[in-house]
């Protein structure tokens, strides 16, 4: 067929059934419309990550895991992802398995708009000096590990005292996280355009701990407080994990990448919201 002058890459969740499939019919697409593909199967762990600087299109084919995982992949290039859901109808991978071709399409004639999403840089600093850094287009959570679960948290917001918080562990989220774990913490939910961030603590044991909603321009750090009666650790997107040590911080700041998903603007949201949630608007609600 000869040289291909566009390149696109397809992210499978290697756990669906009918991944191999789809991806298959995705690329026989891909190519028609002249796109040299390269398939990349993730296994639902944090591992290897793919080669997404020379893409012009990644299309994620399993469900809002697999977006989180494909974001991280390819926000520091600003290759925009059209997210097809392989299961049920999910908040970020809002486009339906039987409808994926028509979606490709749009998205190839353009139109289909693509979302520009803030991600977080998350670093765990220890003894003053960087021992870890992620990239999370959902959340971080510092938590406690073991079985006594509560954990002494002292929490920093733009180098002012929030306060110590003994508590399950803390959520930092984005606008897009807040639909997650954050939203079952009885955090609020936040329009995915706005530029914010969700600090969410987890069971705290003072009943007046409540969310806090702070502008995207802003740092939080959290800090482990020595004594500890259960081991600490980070987890990002529900994906990828961080042991931590007493006196380590974790600094949440808003990153300079974005995430860049198709969509179709925010009545799309709104609707998947509504459906999600089960919200009637009415006595059922």
């Amino acid at each position: 067929m000869g040289s291909f002058e566009r390149q696109a890459l397809i992210i499978i969740n290697q756990r669906k059934d009918t991944a191999t499939e789809t991806a298959s019919l995705v690329r026989d697409e891909l190519r028609h419309a002249g796109y040299e593909t390269t398939i990349f199967g993730y296994d639902g762990r944090s591992g290897n990550s793919p080669q997404a600087k020379d893409a012009d299109l990644a299309v994620s084919l399993g469900g809002d895991g697999t977006v989180l995982f494909s974001a991280r992949a390819t926000a520091p290039y600003s290759v925009p992802i059209l997210p097809v859901n392989l299961g049920t109808l999910g908040f970020i991978a809002w486009v339906r398995k039987s409808e994926w071709r028509e979606r490709l399409r749009d998205c190839l004639a353009g139109r289909l708009m693509v979302e520009e999403r803030i991600m977080l840089d998350i670093e765990v600093l220890r003894f003053g000096d960087s021992a870890a850094r992620f990239l999370a287009l959902n959340d971080g959570v510092v938590s406690g590990a073991g079985i006594a679960r509560i954990i002494d948290l002292s929490v920093d917001v733009e180098g002012s005292p929030l306060g110590v918080y003994r508590s399950d562990g803390v959520i930092v989220s984005t606008p897009t996280g807040s639909t997650a774990y954050s939203l079952a913490a009885g955090g609020p939910v936040i329009s995915p355009d706005m530029d914010a961030m969700v600090f969410n603590p987890i069971c705290p044991f003072a009943l007046s701990n409540r969310p806090l909603v702070t502008p995207g321009y802003v740092t939080i750090d959290v800090a482990v407080m020595p004594g500890q009666r259960s081991p600490v650790m980070l987890t990002v997107d529900g994906q990828e994990t961080c042991e931590l040590q007493s006196g380590d911080v974790v600094r949440f700041s808003r990153s300079p990448y974005r995430a860049r998903i198709f969509g179709t603007g925010l009545d799309s949201f709104y609707s998947i919201l509504r459906v999600k949630l089960n919200w009637a608007g009415g006595p059922d609600a």
